[in-house]
């Protein structure tokens, strides 16, 4: 499978597809898609011991202003495959900075036809408190063990920031 082949969604920015490199909760390694393979290539072990507080991916087709694809973080009430295609959408995202600049992560739910059950959540504030420190908390040390790599949260933002990052995403990609 080639990456390159995922259309970024159906109805940009409010329907996008996010290829899961990493399913939520499992073990601390760090998957990244290699889209010239076009498969899913180990990164690095994550010596912090943490998981992933939710299936984490990138939307395909785009280019965040870190030069990667935009960052998604997908609630679903179970853990998705890694190499998996989720349509989704998007409640808010989280902005950081890290070594390299400028990282936000968007935070989304699978889309309503597959799961009514996060139908109710509209943006980051339906996000129950406790998942949102769990996510916070999670990026502010998964890289902790790793020499010359940090991160600073800067915090939550709504809906029209996402879709923001995600139609500006999409413009890079075609630059």
């Amino acid at each position: 499978m080639s990456f390159n082949n995922v259309p970024a969604g159906k109805d940009l920015p409010q329907d996008f597809n996010v290829i899961i490199e990493i399913p939520a909760q499992s073990d601390p390694v760090k998957y990244e898609a290699d889209k010239d393979m076009g498969l899913l290539v180990v990164d690095r072990f994550i010596g912090t011991g943490m998981r992933y507080p939710a299936n984490y991916g990138f939307i395909p087709q785009t280019l965040s202003g870190d030069g990667d694809p935009v960052d998604v973080l997908v609630i679903t009430p179970f853990p998705l495959l890694a190499g998996s295609v989720v349509r989704a959408r998007a409640l808010g995202m989280l902005q950081m900075t890290d070594e390299s600049g400028v990282d936000a992560k968007l935070v989304a739910v699978a889309h309503d036809k597959i799961c009514p059950m996060t139908a109710h959540m509209k943006t980051v504030d339906d996000v129950p408190e406790y998942l949102k420190d769990q996510i916070k908390h999670f990026f502010e040390h998964y890289k902790a063990l790793e020499k010359g790599k940090w991160v600073k949260v800067e915090g939550w933002q709504g809906v029209d920031a996402a879709h923001k990052e995600i139609t500006e995403g999409v413009a890079n990609f075609k630059k």
